[in-house]
């Protein structure tokens, strides 16, 4: 998907890089699959602010998206690729032989008029979802399943694929997105392909309205505020009290673990992110 630029004739144009959608077929949601998103501006049952930042922005529809592929057997048909405003890959709407119709996360290469496929007697062509042990070594694939039957939860957004390494002993060795390596149960689910919209990244907002149609509100930089506001606000100049950054409440914000030391999953994390094995605890 190309990335279109523009002629600066006002200030914001000159920064300015958006998609161009060209591979999008329909343009009006399937009327059976979506809901009004209803905003929270980052308030809990509460009322009370637990996600500062956050306001306003366009009304969305929230798609209803297939993550678990249990129509196992049956083909389906490609009719229409669409823009989802929830996420930042595009949505396929697949049509089944009996008419039944759901969205799935359309990986690269999937157009209209493809018939995908899921179950264990599915080729491994992008769109369709098998079990991890009937997915060829080496394969790229997306929405991976963490438990057998949940769904897939991992590797969703645009241009992210995993890579299937390895299998033995009933599990599956997967190379993330953010390279770990982890095992999985070789009977999860995953669909083959690298999910679409390639480009995302290389979007550029451009401006600060944009965030703002997202729902996204400027917020004041914590050495700007009073010390009675933050931990790092207040002083003579610019400083930050010579401290680490920290939240409003005083928790470290940069290089603090919050991931849990006994985690019950730590024992399927092979090589961590940065390279390193992981260690159990």
């Amino acid at each position: 998907m190309p990335i279109r630029t523009y002629r600066p004739l006002t200030p914001s144009q000159r920064y300015i890089a958006r998609p161009t959608y060209e591979e999008i077929t329909k343009t009006t949601p399937e009327k059976s699959l979506v809901q009004t998103r209803k905003r929270t501006s980052g308030r809990n049952s509460y009322g009370r602010i637990t996600s500062r930042g956050r306001g306003g922005g366009h009304k969305q529809k929230l798609r209803t998206v297939d993550f678990k592929r249990n129509k196992q057997g049956m083909d389906a048909k490609v009719i229409a690729i669409e823009y989802d405003p929830g996420r930042t890959a595009r949505l396929a709407l697949l049509e089944y032989a009996d008419k039944e119709r759901r969205y799935i996360v359309a990986p690269v290469g999937l157009v209209v008029g493809r018939v995908v496929q899921s179950g264990p007697n599915a080729a491994p062509l992008p769109g369709n979802s098998l079990q991890m042990k009937s997915i060829p070594i080496g394969s790229a694939i997306h929405n991976l399943e963490l438990t057998p039957g949940r769904g897939g939860q991992l590797v969703r957004s645009a241009g992210v694929s995993a890579t299937l390494m390895s299998r033995g002993d009933g599990f599956a060795q997967v190379r993330l997105p953010s390279g770990e390596i982890r095992k999985f149960n070789e009977i999860c689910i995953a669909t083959i392909g690298q999910v679409g919209n390639t480009d995302h990244e290389n979007r550029v907002w451009g401006k600060a309205g944009s965030s703002r149609h997202r729902g996204i509100r400027p917020i004041s930089r914590a050495v700007a505020r009073n010390p009675v506001d933050h931990p790092m606000g207040g002083g003579q100049g610019k400083t930050a009290g010579g401290g680490h950054p920290v939240t409003p409440w005083g928790v470290i914000t940069r290089g603090y673990k919050t991931r849990l030391r006994k985690k019950v999953s730590n024992r399927f994390i092979l090589v961590r992110r940065d390279g390193r094995p992981f260690k159990q605890k």
